[in-house]
């Protein structure tokens, strides 16, 4: 059933009809890529030219759309909007509450064609995909290993500075990682972040976690 939509402007029901028409009358000069909607076509172009014009007053960064410059001070102001009605873990993006809800489902949406291994993010897709590849672009000028991931290489490089940025805020034990961080941090607070699907038992580590799952598949490693 088709249901009349209205509209305050006339402007609104022209750009409402090009929903159903495909029209798309704004192009882009650099690349001829159309657009139904003007601000659809003033973002696309800040994209093709860099440039950023949202900036933040409190430290500087620049983003292309106010969205993003808006998600972005939700850091300075401490503000997490979406919580996990399992844990009560709250998140300063909804895409973060998203994937964050896969450590109690265990849904991994994000398959590798090559060897069917999953993953909860598109990100740790793509990083795994060089395991086949053999692609590992970012060495280090100190040991000349080399890493899949940037994001390897300086949790890597802290092994020779000594580095250990991420701190305990209940007993100030200290971590090159982030992750080891977090994970040290749950000895303090309790939080058990990872459900056994089966029977609902939880852990602080995935580790934990694997280990007990094996129980359920009557694996012996």
């Amino acid at each position: 059933m088709c249901v009349e939509k209205t509209f305050c402007r006339d402007s609104s029901l022209t750009v409402h009809q090009r929903i159903h028409t495909g029209e798309k009358p704004y192009e882009c000069g650099i690349c001829g890529k159309a657009f139904s909607h003007r601000l659809s076509l003033n973002g696309h172009q800040r994209i093709q030219s860099r440039e950023k014009p949202y900036e933040c007053k409190e430290c500087g960064k620049a983003f292309r759309q106010s969205v993003h410059l808006a998600v972005h001070l939700r850091i300075h102001m401490g503000e997490k909007p979406y919580e996990c009605k399992q844990c009560r873990r709250a998140f300063r993006e909804n895409s973060q509450l998203t994937t964050h809800q896969r450590t109690h489902t265990a849904e991994k949406p994000f398959e590798c064609k090559q060897c069917g291994k999953a993953f909860k993010r598109r990100p740790y897709l793509a990083r795994h995909q060089k395991v086949h590849t053999g692609e590992k672009p970012y060495g280090c000028n100190e040991c000349g290993k080399a890493f899949t991931d940037a994001a390897y290489l300086i949790r890597h490089k802290r092994v020779h500075s000594g580095e250990r940025p991420y701190k305990c805020t209940e007993c100030e034990k200290a971590f090159g990682d982030g992750s080891s961080q977090a994970q040290h941090q749950r000895l303090h607070t309790g939080q058990k972040l990872y459900m056994c699907v089966k029977c609902g038992k939880a852990f602080r580590t995935r580790s934990s976690l694997n280990c007990h799952q094996r129980c359920h598949a009557g694996e012996k490693p």
